[in-house]
């Protein structure tokens, strides 16, 4: 049955899609009609509906190929949703205190590693920024940070004496992809030193670069004291 057109937005389409998945209209591992043929079901525009598939696709429950069709998956993976943290908020919204202590700031040329991930030439000069968030005077996690100037310009001219780059990136800097990785590491002895914790102690570390289009933004290390957790939805 066609739907109104006040029914016809891509999430109004979306939701009703999820229903049919949900509700086993549509079972695991069944193909779903093709697209124009929702689309005038629907009484929608073939990219309303294309955005509604895009959309339920990338929460991991149809599985979408070109010329093949989509198809209702079979093993939906379901997917963790990760924002960003400002570091910051994450610190008062458990009662505490924040401060950041700056350690270092410097254009430099980074190791090799690092140059790889940020698509920089060889030799070619980064901002570099250490830092140590505090929550309640404690130490709560160690930050070190390559920032491309020539992706994000006005970094050099930022005061993070006055904002961690974490909150001041997050603030002014628009990103449309990254990718992160979690780890855990045993604590160097600087990095016990700077944490408050024994040398070898277990840390939570996550890796995280970030991206505009073709421009590699920055990426980070942040390593968290003894004890941390991390939270996120499903």
């Amino acid at each position: 049955m066609a739907r109104t057109s006040q029914q016809t937005t891509w999430q109004s389409v979306r939701d009703e899609v999820l229903r049919r998945i949900q509700s086993r209209d549509w079972k695991p591992g069944e193909p779903i009609p093709h697209e124009a043929d929702l689309a005038r079901e629907f009484g929608c525009a073939r990219a309303t509906m294309n955005r509604a598939l895009r959309d339920i696709a990338d929460s991991g429950l149809i599985e979408r190929r070109r010329r093949a069709g989509s198809r209702v998956a079979l093993h939906p993976v379901r997917k963790a949703t990760l924002d960003i943290p400002v570091i910051r908020i994450e610190i008062e919204a458990r009662g505490e205190t924040h401060a950041y202590r700056l350690i270092e700031c410097a254009l430099e040329a980074p190791p090799p590693q690092v140059a790889a991930r940020l698509n920089a030439a060889s030799g070619q000069a980064m901002l570099h920024v250490v830092g140590l968030h505090m929550a309640d005077g404690k130490p709560y996690a160690f930050e070190d940070r390559w920032i491309n100037p020539e992706s994000v310009p006005e970094a050099l001219t930022a005061d993070f004496t006055r904002i961690s780059p974490n909150e001041w990136l997050v603030l002014n800097v628009p990103v449309e992809g990254g990718d992160i990785t979690f780890a855990a590491t045993e604590a160097t002895a600087a990095e016990a030193r700077a944490l408050e914790c024994r040398p070898g102690a277990a840390l939570f570390v996550t890796k995280r670069t970030t991206w505009r289009g073709e421009a590699r933004l920055t990426t980070v290390r942040q390593l968290f004291a003894p004890g941390y957790g991390m939270k996120t939805l499903i």
